[in-house]
C-alpha cells in the first residue's frame, strides 16, 4: 500500500488541497508550494494526464437532421465523445475543481463571451485538446509514458523553515 503524506491536514482538507493544487498546476503549467505537497500533486496530475492521453482519441461522428429557416431538412454532422472519453471526462470533472477562463485585462466583455461561449469546462478541454496530444507524441518519441512533471527545489521558507519547490509540467 502506498504511503500517504498527511500534510498536517484532516483527510477531507488534504484531498481538497491536493486536487485544487493539481488543477492549478494543469491550468497554469507550474505552481510554487512545499516539497511534500508537490510530491502529492505530482501523483494526482500524472494520473489525470495519463487518463486524458488514453482516451482523447475516442470520438464518435453523429449525423442529425435539422430543419432550416426554409423548412428544408439538412444533415448536420457532430463529433461527440465516445464512451471511454465521456467516462474519463466525467471522472476528471468529479475530481478537479471547475476553473473558468479569465477575462483579459483589456478584453471587452463581448469578446470574452464570444471566446468562451462553447467551452463549459475549460480545464477539461485543455487537458484533452492541448496536453493529451502533446504528451502522447512525447511518449511515442521516448517510448515511455509518465514523467509529465518536474519538481525544482527552491530552499527553505522564512518563518517556518518549510522546504519550498516549484512543480511544473515538462
Amino acid at each position: 500500500m502506498a504511503s500517504v503524506r498527511k500534510l498536517g491536514k484532516r483527510t477531507d482538507q488534504r484531498v481538497q488541497l491536493v486536487y485544487s493544487q493539481a488543477a492549478q498546476l494543469l491550468w497554469n503549467g507550474q505552481i510554487e508550494t512545499t516539497v511534500e505537497r508537490a510530491k502529492e500533486v505530482r501523483r494526482v496530475a500524472e494520473k489525470i494526464i495519463t487518463l486524458a492521453i488514453k482516451t482523447y482519441k475516442d470520438d464518435v461522428k453523429v449525423t442529425k437532421q435539422k430543419t432550416n429557416l426554409k423548412d428544408e431538412k439538412i444533415n448536420v454532422e457532430y463529433t461527440n465523445d465516445g464512451p471511454k472519453k465521456l467516462a474519463a471526462r466525467r471522472r476528471m470533472m468529479a475530481l478537479l475543481p471547475d476553473l473558468q477562463e479569465v477575462q483579459g485585462e483589456k478584453e471587452k466583455k463581448a469578446a470574452y463571451k464570444e471566446r468562451t461561449k462553447d467551452i463549459k469546462h475549460p480545464l477539461i478541454e485543455k487537458l484533452f485538446r492541448e496536453y493529451a496530444p502533446k504528451y502522447d507524441l512525447r511518449a511515442q518519441e521516448l517510448g515511455q509514458g509518465g514523467g509529465y512533471t518536474r519538481i525544482l527545489r527552491l530552499g527553505n521558507r522564512r518563518g517556518d523553515d518549510a522546504s519550498k519547490a516549484i512543480i511544473q509540467l515538462v
